[in-house]
Order: structure tokens, then C-alpha cells, then sequence
């Protein structure tokens, strides 16, 4: 008897011919007994021809029809002219009944860049308190102002480079001034934050 191994040379072509035809020909009935679930921890057994499948989880109709719902599209070129031409023709005739009550007012001049900037500056100090009447406890919304701050910040952001010189300098001065304002009251918020409580006074 020979010590030599035995070695078996398989052609995988064949294998490869035999799953391609059980692939072609109709799959046999499923039997109810084999169909039902399997013991906890049992593995199935792996089926011939089967590969790995690239799984995509597609949400689900109402789902996509949602998400479409709450990003409505955007509206035309020609939508947006009309609009536009319907505003200023609206805006127009509200101006015109204005001044035919108020002769002496004259016509409003245009919004440009600086009343942008100003609105998020005026927007900015008061809510850090600014215009309280004198002898009532300033209302400060500390969050509100730096969300506020953090939106010129934006706008100096995405408007840098198509900015002229004046619009720049208003813009970069509003934002330095709110900061600053922004520090000081921080500041004495965290002052006041870290103070002790008073003493309990004692009961007579």
C-alpha cells in the first residue's frame, strides 16, 4: 500500500454549469414541515448557487412620501418674476395710500446691505437688554443674542468678496461691537452665577 497521498482534481467548471442550470429550472414546492421556523441557536443550512446580496433599505412609501411633503419644490423662474412683479405692485399701492393720508412723508427709499446689518444689530442689542426704560430691570435673552450674532457671522461669511468696502466695514464693525457687548454680559451672568446664596436669616 502506497504512503503518497491522494489528491482529487475537481473541475470547477462543472460545478460552476450544474448551479447555473438549478438556477434555470423552477423551484421545487416548499414543504409546510421545513418551512416552519427553526429552533433557537439552529443555523439553516446554506443553499447551492447562493452568494452574498447587496441589501438596500428603501424607505417605505409613506415614508418617501412624507419626506417629499416637507421639501416642497422650488418655485420657477417664471413663478418667481410674477411674484415679485405682484409684491412690488402691492407694496407700491400701500405706499401710495400711506402718503395720500400723510402728505408731508416722502418716498421710502430703498432696503440696501446696511439695513440688513443694522436690523440684526438693533435685533442683537436688545435682546441683550438694550432700550429698557430707565428704572425697570433690563430683560436679557443671552441664547437669542448669540444666535442673532452668530447669523451676521454667517452673512460675513457667505457674502465675503461681493461686498464693497463701505458694506464691509458697517458689517465687520456691527459684528465686533455685538460681540464685545456679548462678553460683558456673559461675563457678569457667570459673576452672578458663581456668588454664594445668601445667609438664611435667622427666625426671631
Amino acid at each position: 500500500m502506497s504512503d503518497k497521498p491522494k489528491f482529487e482534481v475537481i473541475d470547477r467548471r462543472k460545478i460552476k454549469a450544474d448551479e447555473e442550470q438549478d438556477l434555470q429550472q423552477p423551484s421545487a414546492p416548499v414543504d409546510e414541515a421545513a418551512s416552519e421556523p427553526q429552533a433557537e441557536g439552529a443555523s439553516a443550512p446554506p443553499q447551492p448557487g447562493a452568494g452574498p446580496r447587496l441589501v438596500v433599505n428603501q424607505p417605505e412609501p409613506e415614508e418617501a412620501a412624507q419626506e417629499d411633503a416637507e421639501l416642497p419644490a422650488a418655485p420657477t423662474a417664471r413663478e418667481s418674476l410674477e411674484q415679485k412683479a405682484a409684491y412690488d405692485a402691492s407694496a407700491q399701492r400701500l405706499e401710495d395710500i400711506v402718503r395720500a393720508q400723510n402728505p408731508a412723508a416722502g418716498e421710502q427709499p430703498p432696503v440696501t446691505f446696511e439695513n440688513l446689518v443694522q436690523q440684526f444689530y438693533l435685533s442683537a442689542m436688545i435682546q441683550m437688554g438694550a432700550g429698557t426704560p430707565q428704572g425697570q430691570q433690563p430683560r436679557v435673552d443671552i441664547l437669542g443674542a448669540r444666535t442673532t450674532i452668530d447669523l451676521l457671522a454667517v452673512l460675513a461669511d457667505k457674502t465675503r468678496g461681493n461686498l464693497s468696502e463701505a458694506e464691509d466695514n458697517i458689517l465687520q464693525s456691527v459684528l465686533f461691537e455685538t460681540r464685545m457687548t456679548f462678553l460683558e454680559i456673559s461675563k457678569m451672568i457667570s459673576l452672578q452665577a458663581m456668588k454664594p446664596p445668601p445667609p438664611p436669616q435667622a427666625k426671631r
